[in-house]
């Protein structure tokens, strides 16, 4: 049985920084998860992907479709005062779909 790898790259606004991230499909189960392990923004993701906190909000390219809202992810974006091109990143998967994203990482 052959494992067929989908290589996925995405490009981070941080800070002023922008990060070209390689990574590949199911190599993390969300964006928050990647983004917090490669480039470690401070105080990113502190609910560790519940979408209860707001802190991994990033704000996205136009042009990608992504997957629909999940569990606390709209009330959470609502309470946050997000724009519209704006999401949780713990809510983002990572799989073929968001090849080629831009978030830029959002602070309060």
């Amino acid at each position: 049985m052959t494992n067929h790898l989908t290589n996925i790259s995405l490009k981070v606004h941080c800070e002023g920084e922008i990060y070209h991230i390689q990574t590949y499909s199911n190599e993390y189960r969300s964006l928050m998860m990647l983004i917090y392990d490669k480039i470690s923004p401070e105080d990113f993701g502190d609910c560790l992907g519940m979408g209860k906190c707001g802190t991994c909000l990033v704000e996205i390219e136009p042009e990608i479709v992504l997957n629909s809202f999940q569990r606390n992810e709209e009330t959470t974006l609502l309470k946050a005062g997000a724009v519209d091109r704006s999401r949780l990143a713990c809510q983002i998967l990572i799989d073929e779909h968001i090849n080629g994203l831009a978030v830029k990482i959002l602070r309060s």
